[in-house]
């Protein structure tokens, strides 16, 4: 990952070799058709999306691209993410390999239910 401050997701992603740069576009694209209210934002230095509490982030590194959907939404697609290196949180797809998307998608659907659930309950308890 660039060491750079960046404001926004463009920028961030620009600063990238083009092949990366098209990986990265295409999760960026994946997440936001999967989260089309999700706010993108920056945060921790890499993309990031918000739908009340943070969903997911993404980051480019030199041989892969980090996506980062929680420890839930890793642990929900354990058997599927088992050919990718993974950990807790976060999940690594090589850059010489094609994304996911089908699975990004459902990893990203599902953190956004799990939101909309905390925020429903938040909403609940202060009534």
């Amino acid at each position: 990952m660039k060491s750079i401050d960046v404001k926004d997701v463009d920028t961030y992603i620009s600063t990238f070799p083009k092949e990366t740069q098209l990986l990265l576009e295409t999760m960026r694209t994946v997440i936001r058709k999967a989260a089309p209210k999700a706010e993108e934002v920056i945060s921790y230095k890499m993309p990031a999306y918000k739908l009340g509490t943070m969903l997911v982030f993404f980051a480019g590194y030199k041989s892969h691209i980090g996506f980062y959907p929680s420890g839930s939404g890793i642990e929900a697609f354990k058997k599927e993410l088992s050919i990718y290196k993974s950990a807790k949180g976060s999940v690594q797809f090589p850059l010489n390999k094609p994304l996911p998307i089908g699975l990004i998608t459902k990893i990203v659907k599902l953190r956004v239910k799990e939101n909309l659930e905390k925020m429903k309950l938040k909403a609940e308890k202060k009534k």
